[in-house]
């Protein structure tokens, strides 16, 4: 798995919030391939699932329902693009156990608790709650065995954010909004669901935001995590995080690369790019082109992408005002950016300094990071991972004629 247990990587933690509830796919560029070519059937995606799965009939079943239930066209491309993303991220177990969860999350505790908490509620409230929550873990449901002790010995995401949701259904039970100055803004929120740091769930690592977003049935925050923990549930949300979006990508790659940093990241990173060029700086390549504060929403301040996409038209005197290059960049999650005056006049700037046809996409480098992981690694790092699973299901699919 590619992600902490807290976040998506620690370095993007809050703009990937924005990109992972903002699109619903349409067109026929949604997909790695389209519907011309042959479809698979269930019986034939069992064949190109890794040997080593288990209850191979079941999840290739799902697989092939649920792209039908999306209207995904069951090529070879498609289902091993599905296939390869869910061995990297859970190697096909629907509640895969993650070594030394529990201690990293004690650990995390330890050490990160009151910064994770005056983040969400602000310094004043976060901090007492931080101690209050701290108390609760060290002393319920009693001392003999609280509720750290028993996370330490969780093995699974599930186990940890079923913890997580005890013990804040304790604290809501227990807890006197009246103990703290300013608290009553506080009550009627769900504090459980805005603290638990479990926000990515299932086989596929899907984020809690997106699920929301996209539900599939109706039922409360507790019945979509419970979902998401489920084989068809975690497949579902996976393959509709993965393959509900239109995007011009030549290489599947690509995709893989935006399923890690965020839908467009390796279009947006390749923008980056052309405007790297034309201006000769160095500029962070992530695919971000604006700025976003904790909630996913944009933030005033200028990106450094934004202040040289105004500094590019203003050099080669292209009629594009820095309210409309604003306006423009605000649809960096979505397809139709690629309409925008500035998308367009960019690739244009581009084509002319360097008689060269337009980048489309380029990896986007971004670090990923957190207690799931023994180092830091990259977006290219989880992106080639998944790209080698796809090559070797292609050439199980090879083999199959349709």
């Amino acid at each position: 798995m590619n992600q902490s247990f807290s976040t998506r990587p620690l370095f993007k933690t809050f703009s990937l919030l924005a990109i992972s509830i903002s699109l619903v796919a349409c067109g026929d560029n949604a997909w790695w391939s389209n519907n011309k070519e042959p479809e698979m059937k269930a019986e034939q995606i069992t064949k190109v699932l890794p040997p080593r799965v288990n209850d191979r009939q079941s999840w290739s079943q799902d697989i092939f329902e649920i792209m039908q239930q999306l209207s995904i066209p069951k090529t070879k491309q498609n289902v091993c693009s599905i296939v390869a993303v869910v061995d990297q991220e859970s190697n096909f177990v629907a509640d895969p156990a993650v070594p030394g969860l529990g201690e990293k999350a004690v650990q995390e505790i330890n050490t990160r608790l009151k910064e994770k908490f005056e983040a969400k509620l602000g310094e004043t409230i976060g901090g007492t709650v931080a101690g209050y929550f701290e108390d609760v873990l060290k002393n319920q449901p009693s001392p003999e065995n609280n509720y750290m002790s028993q996370m330490r010995k969780v093995r699974t995401e599930r186990e940890l954010d079923l913890l997580y949701r005890e013990i804040f259904d304790y604290m809501s039970k227990h807890y006197h909004v009246s103990a703290l100055t300013g608290a009553a803004k506080l009550v009627g929120q769900d504090i459980g669901e805005k603290m638990n740091p479990i926000t990515t769930l299932g086989s596929m690592q899907v984020h809690i935001n997106y699920a929301k977003e996209h539900k599939r049935q109706s039922g409360n925050i507790a019945e979509l995590r419970n979902d998401l923990y489920t084989q068809y549930g975690g497949l579902y949300y996976g393959i509709h995080r993965l393959m509900e979006y239109s995007a011009d990508y030549d290489k599947a790659i690509y995709r893989f690369a935006d399923y890690n940093s965020g839908m467009y990241s390796s279009r947006n990173a390749a923008f980056q790019k052309m405007l790297e060029v034309i201006q000769g700086k160095d500029l962070d390549l992530d695919g971000d082109l604006l700025l976003y504060n904790k909630d996913g929403n944009v933030q005033s301040a200028l990106s450094q992408s934004e202040k040289e996409v105004i500094s590019a038209f203003t050099n080669n005197k292209i009629l594009v005002t820095p309210r409309q290059i604003r306006a423009d960049l605000k649809k960096e999650k979505e397809k139709k950016f690629e309409d925008t005056q500035t998308y367009l006049a960019v690739q244009k700037l581009y084509q002319s300094k360097t008689n060269k046809e337009p980048i489309y996409a380029i990896m986007p480098e971004v670090v990923i990071s957190g207690p799931k992981l023994s180092r830091d690694y990259n977006t290219n790092w989880f992106a080639s991972r998944v790209n080698g699973r796809y090559e070797t299901c292609m050439q199980r699919a090879k083999r199959i004629k349709l």
